[in-house]
């Protein structure tokens, strides 16, 4: 079942998590990013789906050395989805190429039966055409999220107009160069929040070392649909 609204999700998930998870050391304070500080971070997971070029895509190997920001989505979710990848859009454009160019935004689809791989691309087009888009079967993608243990598994959800809206995290997960997440951004981040956080994250480099990559335990869904 989704969660109320965006702000809502966000803040029940942020509530639900443990003192340990959600705890943020002097450099990553909520003055300095906009999303929860995960401790112990997240390790960048090892996967490989299709692109929407029809070739197999490595994530942790072509990501190797850039801020990956990773997102589970579906092109015909009504709110959230594209509300953060407009916001992550206009973010790296105000950037500009300097920093643009250190940045990868993965797409990863929920919907593989509605999402074809010309259906994704020209949707993540409409925002960035650098953006990469990735499908795989909703057993492989969940199989993902449930190895990165910090976000919802997708689900199909009846909408009541004989059709389906899927459930899904409403997390976008950004990973640094040490290869571990170690913030995830809720989906009311503006594109002001994006440009700071974004710059921050290429310029800064990964926190202490003491925040050493690990996972974390599963805790209540944060969806969108």
């Amino acid at each position: 079942m989704t969660v109320g609204t965006p702000s809502l999700r966000i803040a029940l998930v942020l509530a639900a998590l443990p003192a340990a998870a959600c705890s943020r050391p002097d450099r990553w304070t909520r003055a300095t990013l906009d999303g929860a500080v995960v401790t112990p971070s997240v390790a960048k997971p090892d996967f490989t789906l299709t692109d929407t070029h029809g070739r197999p895509y490595d994530f942790r190997r072509a990501t190797r050395g850039r801020i990956a920001v990773l997102y589970f989505g579906y092109t015909q979710c009504p709110d959230v989805c594209p509300l953060q990848m407009l916001h992550v859009a206009q973010a790296l454009r105000r950037l500009g190429p300097g920093v643009a160019g250190q940045v990868a935004v993965v797409f990863v689809t929920t919907d593989s039966a509605r999402d074809s791989l010309p259906a994704l691309r020209r949707w993540l087009d409409g925002f960035d055409s650098s953006f990469v888009g990735l499908t795989g079967s909703l057993a492989r993608v969940n199989a993902v999220q449930r190895d990165l243990r910090i976000l919802a598994e997708a689900r199909p959800e009846a909408n009541g107009h004989g059709g389906y809206d899927m459930g899904h995290s409403a997390l976008a997960l950004a990973f640094t160069r040490d290869d571990s997440a170690h913030v995830a951004f809720p989906p009311d981040v503006t594109e002001d929040g994006w440009v700071a956080n974004l710059r921050r994250l290429v310029e800064r480099g990964p926190p202490p070392a003491s925040l050493s990559p690990g996972t974390l335990p599963a805790r209540p869904d944060s969806t969108g649909r």
